[in-house]
């Protein structure tokens, strides 16, 4: 099926596991009852007070929660507008995946699993899987490519250090596709006792809803703090990869979407690595230059040839260069609620150095595109007030933004570098 064959313009779900002709579960047989297990006990958690107390009492006293929403007036002056950066990057662990993992883990307390598998590209997904299953008691592996190990050096010592075995993946690309093939692996063999914390809104059913659901606390903070400060936005921004963080900032803004006159809704813009340009065919642009096809479960917009197979993705962000994307984007693309837009590694590097030299804030690469897909369209908005999700900090790339830059300011030397 063609993306011009597909007839989901409905805006909403006609059945579970599904946005409109996005999702499914496309997996062995094996991993059925683990799937129906898993939408079982999130349905009887998320009624169970005791389950979400719980989970609010770690968001709180663990990570950190509420972030702060920040109003960032040297770089909003630069660009003519009122910036907002929801602060992600002060959670526990750098980033938003934080919040996913503790949800899942202590789904998985519930599921009475023994040991917890992960797969990472960038490190944080990993990092903050290790960290929650230190703080649970869980036997904990995570698989990452040989090529992101060698970006993301500080990430794997961060993990060894919190316990976890981190398992080299030498096939293919040696990033992050191929350590979710071998994490789909380890699963299917070891099923019964394995829970898989897969880190963004990808996979099969219930993972891109279960994920969203955990990570709309970012969007429900943001809406509370908005009102406390009795202002609007005018427009939301986030990065998109796999696409969590996004879903989890956009999830409350498109339900007041829905309810209202259309020049009353917020703009909701995602922001993918266009690399060195999508025309180039280096990049990691899923939603813009893509084709719906199946990966790692699920049917959703995806980088492929004419016959069908992945092509390999690129971006100077590891935790962007994923050759897919969440199916529920997907829909949201092709129903128009949301909009998608690409940068170059370039115009992310950029936004990188102004943040950090406007706001004293080292951003996570990944939110840099974000920023850079507002700077790109400043004039648009000029005047108008802006929420951007600063998804993680910038720790984790110092050392990859200053090779680059003795390189020369040459992003991407190498073809395929991560994810999650």
């Amino acid at each position: 099926m063609s993306s011009r064959e597909m007839s989901g313009r409905q805006l909403s779900s006609p059945a579970p596991g599904w946005f409109g002709d996005f999702g499914g579960q496309f997996v062995p047989e094996t991993l059925i009852p683990a799937l129906d297990e898993l939408t079982a006990a999130w349905a009887e958690a998320r009624d169970d007070p005791s389950f979400l107390e719980a989970l609010e009492a770690s968001l709180a006293h663990y990570v950190g929660r509420p972030t702060p929403l920040y109003r960032a007036p040297r770089l909003g002056a630069d660009l003519g507008l009122d910036l907002w950066l929801k602060r992600e990057d002060l959670n526990h662990t750098g980033a938003h995946k934080i919040n996913n993992t503790l949800g899942q883990s202590l789904l998985a307390k519930r599921m009475n699993k023994a040991r917890i598998i992960a797969e990472t590209g960038a490190g944080q997904h990993g990092v903050a899987t290790a960290t929650a299953c230190a703080a649970l008691d869980f036997e904990c592996a995570v698989y990452m490519g040989e090529e992101d190990m060698r970006r993301q050096a500080l990430n794997v010592e961060r993990m060894e250090m919190l316990a976890a075995e981190v398992i080299p993946v030498s096939s293919g690309s040696r990033t992050l596709k191929d350590a979710t093939n071998e994490a789909i692996r380890d699963w299917v063999t070891n099923v019964d006792t394995t829970h898989y914390i897969i880190g963004s809104v990808v996979g099969p059913a219930p993972y891109p809803e279960l994920v969203r659901d955990f990570q709309r606390v970012i969007g429900d903070e943001t809406v509370r703090q908005l009102a406390d400060h009795a202002v609007e936005p005018d427009a939301v921004f986030a990065c998109v990869g796999g696409g969590s963080n996004a879903i989890g900032i956009f999830a409350p803004f498109i339900e007041r979407n829905r309810e209202v006159a259309a020049e009353a809704r917020v703009a909701l813009v995602g922001v993918e690595a266009a690399g060195h340009g999508v025309e180039t065919g280096r990049h990691s642009a899923s939603l813009t230059a893509g084709e719906p096809g199946v990966l790692h479960g699920n049917y959703s917009y995806l980088l492929q040839d004419e016959d069908g197979q992945v092509i390999p993705a690129h971006s100077v962000s590891a935790g962007l260069d994923y050759p897919g994307v969440g199916p529920e984007h997907s829909w949201l693309k092709e129903t128009g609620q949301v909009r998608y837009e690409s940068v170059t590694d370039e115009e992310a590097l950029a936004a990188f150095a102004d943040l950090c030299r406007l706001e004293g804030l080292i951003p996570a690469l990944e939110s840099a595109h974000a920023l850079a897909g507002l700077r790109r369209e400043a004039a648009r908005w000029a005047g108008s007030r802006v929420v951007i999700c600063l998804s993680g900090r910038g720790d984790k790339d110092v050392e990859e933004v200053a090779r680059i830059l003795a390189a020369g300011g040459e992003p991407g030397l190498e073809p395929g570098a991560g994810g999650r």
